[in-house]
């Protein structure tokens, strides 16, 4: 499939309802793209984008002069979700420049984006409704032009219906290297598991610093944070430590993005699986955004569809970022943190909030143990428990050691160690 790449400038064409909420998030759209430049906007009302003709004619002749006097002007962005084949044809013919919509615009700045390749298998995926569209339109026109469909070679199908296999069998084939992928991920997550490293998923709306804080709190200085929009489209695991010296893994995720296109929503979802197995959410917000509570109701809502786990949603930790460019910040809301991933500030709070979390929800004990330093027993500690202090006792030739265990590591520790004093907290 082509994808125009080049563009010097951009006519940027805004048509929704909401537009003066939305527009600066339109806009960081295309500024994502390079090469790719905002040379005007207009706010405009529209009609149904799924019929021939979105404007009426009064809007339609308006924007048309407007755009004959831009010969600057490269392409059109109209900012619905889609436009028909038909339609985009309609309007591309009658301006002479290029027309996207919400779903070719994302769907671009995805695949500039994608790093690995179950990444670029999820684009490929996504992009099938797209070709299926394209080609309606493509057949339409041969028909047009030929008078009718025509078979090919005898084979009993018809143009359309070839096109429309190859489409479906190359579909099939994205979608099984996906599901090969898929079970490879369930294999190193049941090993994470046996491991008991809780998981906490990094989630917020797109560049709200999801990973400049992930970079943070693990102190990661291969995490590259970059300033746009879906810098995340993969799945990224982070080892960090706990105020305890509990090892966690942080999960990067891909951002939220409002009225973002259904078949890309559907198409990533497999990035999102992660989610429903880790321990603790941390949602992350951008509190300086002037829509701040719109992005925040817009992960509430997808992670909601997502069929979680209550515990789940119900331990959330929320985290105001970036509230170094606001003097004096404070939570307006219970129980959300204020931090600055960039400067650092607010990041032990966070951490001491993250671990009395995560000791609640996945049942991990804090106790001391009584061991004898000629056995094995404080080695096997370092290993399979989080060791927090230890107390040596040289006379007696033992050591009281304060440790974070998980209930799978405990029970093999009483079988393995059964003459082992034992003091709960």
């Amino acid at each position: 499939m082509v994808y125009y790449n080049l563009f010097s400038f951009f006519f940027f064409l805004f048509c929704i309802p909401e537009a003066e909420l939305q527009i600066a998030e339109a806009v960081a759209l295309v500024d994502t793209l390079q090469n790719w430049t905002v040379l005007d906007k207009i706010i405009i009302p529209t009609k149904n984008p799924d019929k021939k003709l979105i404007f009426g004619k009064g809007n339609f002749q308006v924007l048309t002069e407007k755009i004959k006097k831009l010969p600057q002007v490269t392409a059109v962005f109209l900012n619905v979700e889609r436009i028909s084949s038909l339609t985009k044809k309609e309007l591309e013919d009658a301006w002479g420049v290029k027309v996207f919509d919400r779903y070719t615009v994302v769907l671009h700045i995805f695949r500039c984006n994608a790093r690995t390749k179950e990444a670029k298998l999820q684009i490929a995926l996504a992009e099938v409704p797209l070709l299926r569209s394209n080609l309606k339109n493509e057949v339409s026109q041969l028909d047009q032009q030929r008078g009718g469909s025509r078979y090919i070679m005898g084979s009993g199908e018809t143009f359309m219906e070839t096109q429309y296999r190859i489409l479906k069998e190359k579909e099939l084939k994205i979608r099984n290297a996906l599901e090969k992928l898929r079970r490879k991920r369930s294999l190193l997550r049941t090993q994470r598991k046996k491991r008991e490293f809780p998981i906490i998923s990094v989630m917020g709306y797109t560049n709200c610093g999801k990973t400049t804080l992930i970079k943070a709190l693990t102190g990661e200085a291969g995490i590259q944070p970059r300033d746009q929009l879906f810098a995340t489209l993969d799945i990224t695991a982070h080892a960090g430590y706990l105020p305890s010296h509990m090892a966690v893994i942080y999960v990067d995720t891909i951002g939220f993005l409002t009225d973002l296109p259904h078949n890309l929503v559907e198409s990533f979802s497999a990035t999102l699986e992660e989610v429903v197995y880790s321990d603790l959410i941390v949602h992350v917000r951008d509190i300086t955004h002037p829509e701040t509570i719109l992005q925040k109701a817009t992960v509430l809502s997808v992670l909601k569809n997502l069929n979680l786990p209550s515990h789940l949603l119900d331990s959330m930790v929320e985290v105001h970022n970036k509230v170094d460019l606001i003097e004096r910040y404070k939570p307006t809301e219970e129980n959300a943190l204020a931090v600055s991933a960039l400067r650092g500030q607010g990041l032990e709070e966070l951490k001491e909030e993250i671990e009395k979390k995560i000791l609640t929800v996945t049942g991990k004990k804090i106790l001391t143990v009584n061991i004898n330093l000629e056995g094995p027993q404080l080695s096997w500690l370092y290993k399979e428990a989080t060791v927090q202090e230890v107390e040596v006792m040289p006379e007696e030739g033992t050591a009281r050691v304060k440790v974070i265990i998980g209930n799978s590591a405990f029970g093999k520790y009483r079988s393995l160690f059964p003459n082992s004093k034992i003091y709960m907290p």
